[in-house]
């Protein structure tokens, strides 16, 4: 590829994990061109360990993050890359070909955004494990505005956990929204489809990447949700809603822990039923609510210190 590429990573307190993700990067059979790290005032030693394997840092204020204004900060400093590459902390490269196979994706000119797979961690429990095995399949996909009949909201999907986009595409749609409560990268692989670009999977392309949540965490997670669908309700009116897609993975995890875990099956019952209060308060309640009340229910609190209108995000700007 003659195309300059980036790196950028978001990064507090990376702990453990970070040397192997350090080295599992080192071993790439295919570096990118430019390699920049955002560091939220990391207390640990993640900063310096960046430094010695080469990447540039910046560090901002904790209070400064936010999932789509500090990415597109990183667009900016890298003016040079064509393509652009997201990487988080705790995803952790599978093997040596992940980002040469991720790129290659852009050999494709309708292509505007690839993302790859997660497989679950080795130590994930059987319900995050889940998780990843029903969102990422094994078997690649190219996904465009005509597909919406067949895959519904699924059409938008990504996941900046390990994701690349075209420059052009990206700010072709205005660039990250710079203060969204999550899903910036939803919000954008939308706009793309909308202006004609396709968004690719990359079966071939992974990273070891799960959660085990607890309960309360499902519960702020999905209002969190619910907050960004409230906010973004072009999606959902261009690509349709999210229940028929929720009650399909709620079908599979039963299964798969039947099979599996039959004991955590209550637990999944549960955390079903949690899910679906979170998003339904973070969609239709929050505009009501205090902030005080908001703030504490979101996965994402630091987004209430500068929560911005309902139609901020609707697709008008």
């Amino acid at each position: 590829m003659n195309k300059k590429v980036g790196l950028i990573v978001p990064t507090l307190n990376a702990g453990e994990l970070w040397e192997s993700w350090l080295q599992a990067f080192a071993a790439q059979t295919v570096k990118p061109d430019y390699w920049l790290l955002i560091d939220s005032s990391s207390a640990d030693h993640t900063v310096a360990l960046a430094r010695d394997a080469g990447f540039e840092v910046q560090v901002i204020a904790k209070s400064e993050f936010n999932h789509g204004g500090t990415r597109q900060f990183g667009v900016n400093r890298l003016a040079d890359a064509d393509i652009l590459v997201f990487l988080t902390q705790d995803a952790l490269l599978a093997e040596p070909e992940a980002i040469e196979n991720l790129l290659a994706a852009f050999t494709d000119d309708s292509v505007g955004a690839a993302y790859g797979r997660q497989l679950p961690h080795r130590n994930a429990g059987p319900i995050g494990a889940h998780a990843r095995l029903f969102n990422y399949p094994p078997q690649s996909q190219l996904r465009g505005l005509q597909d919406k009949a067949q895959f519904g909201i699924k059409t938008v999907f990504i996941s900046n956990s390990f994701a690349a986009y075209r420059r052009s595409a990206l700010l072709g749609v205005g660039g990250f929204p710079l203060n969204t409560i999550m899903n910036e990268d939803t919000f954008v692989v939308g706009k793309m489809l909308l202006n004609g670009w396709k968004v690719a999977y990359c079966g071939d392309a992974a990273v070891f990447h799960s959660h085990d949540y607890g309960f309360a965490d499902e519960f702020k997670r999905y209002f969190d949700i619910g907050v960004f669908h409230a906010h973004t309700p072009w999606l959902q009116q261009t690509f349709g809603g999210a229940s028929g897609e929720g009650w399909r993975f709620v079908v599979s995890e039963l299964k798969y822990l039947l099979k599996n875990a039959p004991w955590l099956l209550p637990s999944a019952c549960l955390r079903t039923g949690l899910k679906w209060l979170g998003y339904k308060m973070g969609g239709g309640m929050h505009a009501r609510m205090p902030q005080s009340l908001n703030r504490r229910f979101s996965l994402h609190k630091a987004y209430w210190a500068g929560a911005i209108s309902e139609n901020s995000l609707n697709g008008r700007s």
